[in-house]
């Protein structure tokens, strides 16, 4: 049966090297006239309109759809400047994962990210895979990261038919992507590749801790399906099941 694999963006596909946070801490100057670090702001694993709404909180501003509307124009032209200006990366062994996975008709592959879908594009882009991803679930979608997976499984279900939930992989780096995939009953694979270790992501719960992509097999073979490319028998790193 096919499988369906949400991956989140930051931390997990690549790091922008801080375009994202620098972005947003432009549009705080902008908006509200303030230098701010944003360091007592939970950014990691959080949504942008959650972010938003954080940042709105501590200035004592409406989070009305209005003022969060203009909020996230300044932060995407923001976004847009700073990506070339800082030194992100592609993490270790994701096109390859993404290039084996576009050649198999068993997965379908999608985004479940915090980021506003213009942002995710942005970035994704801006780094050469946007195009591996036909759909996703986005900060647009809802401010409680909880929420994002129905809207991901739903456009999947548009295109390929419902998958039940023993067959759906939320992919992330961090506990608060590992809470997302249990929220609607999906098997959850963590990346040591942001801020939490191992150690941490093993902790949360997830059913299969990496300490990154760049070998493919234990990936794909975490996910059930059979190895089909000389591409999937990568061994030059390891995986933490």
């Amino acid at each position: 049966m096919r499988k369906l694999l949400l991956f989140d963006i930051d931390g997990t596909l690549l790091t922008s090297g801080g375009a994202g946070e620098k972005a947003l801490s432009l549009a705080v100057k902008d908006c509200f006239g303030v230098d701010d670090d944003l360091a007592d702001v939970e950014i990691a694993g959080r949504t942008d309109s959650g972010i938003a709404r954080q940042i709105f909180a501590k200035y004592g501003q409406e989070a009305s759809v209005d003022n969060l509307a203009a909020f996230y124009d300044v932060y995407l032209r923001h976004l847009e400047q700073q990506l070339p200006r800082t030194r992100g990366l592609v993490l270790p062994g994701i096109v390859e994962v993404l290039e084996s996975l576009e050649r198999r008709d068993d997965v379908a592959v999608g985004l479940l990210t915090g980021n506003l879908s213009r942002g995710a594009e942005l970035k994704l882009a801006h780094y050469g895979v946007w195009d591996f991803f036909e759909f996703g679930a986005f900060a647009d979608d809802h401010h409680d990261r909880n929420e994002l997976g129905p809207f991901a499984r739903k456009r999947a279900g548009d295109r390929y038919g419902e998958f039940a939930p023993e067959n759906i992989f939320v992919i992330g780096d961090t506990p608060h992507d590992v809470a997302c995939g249990r929220a609607i009953g999906a098997q959850t694979i963590a990346l040591a590749t942001g801020r939490y270790s191992a150690g941490d992501l093993r902790a949360c719960g997830a059913d299969f801790v990496f300490e990154d992509l760049a070998n493919i097999a234990p990936f794909i073979e975490s996910l059930g399906l059979a190895a089909q490319t000389t591409g999937d028998l990568a061994d030059d790193a390891f995986g933490v099941g």
